[in-house]
């Protein structure tokens, strides 16, 4: 009988960003696809060259810096930002969103190497855009949310 292997779901966590003019940063990949800022969790190397992150909003964060050069706060998990995606046949990940802060928002963002583009897109536009149906629903959550709060009398 063959030993049995237990599989490992890689986990990609993302953040959507809003800037001050409430219009949320995406980046464009490879399958020419828009998608929200983030990537994997490092889980460190041996020799100590790669620094294991310590949760993932740290991770979300430092992804956050390294695509876009903006400093931002990982708030909390978006409703419904949990869902597994498979960007090719055969290879799912599941996707963890948070809302995020933009900490520098007089920073212009840049866009990395890792991408080949950066946009940022009001809640109208997202619908019309090539991205996977995951990120439209969490892109919107987080918007009824920033619009719920800003409407909510002062405590």
């Amino acid at each position: 009988m063959p030993e049995y292997t237990s599989p490992l779901w890689p986990v990609s966590v993302k953040g959507v960003v809003l800037d001050a003019d409430e219009r949320v940063l995406l980046l464009r990949n490879e399958r020419d696809e828009w998608e929200l800022p983030g990537g994997r969790l490092e889980i460190g190397g041996p020799d100590g060259a790669v620094v294991a992150d310590e949760s993932p909003q740290a991770a979300l964060e430092r992804e956050i810096r390294e695509e876009t050069g903006w400093e931002a706060e990982a708030g909390p998990l978006i409703e419904g930002g949990v869902w597994i995606y498979e960007p090719v046949p055969g290879r799912k990940v599941l996707v963890i969103t948070y809302g995020c802060a933009v900490l520098t928002p007089g920073r212009t963002p840049v866009v990395s190497s890792e991408h080949k583009q950066l946009g940022m897109f009001t809640a109208d536009e997202v619908t019309g855009l090539t991205m996977p149906e995951g990120y439209k629903r969490a892109i919107a959550a987080w918007y009824r949310r920033a619009i719920t709060s800003r409407r909510s009398p002062a405590s």
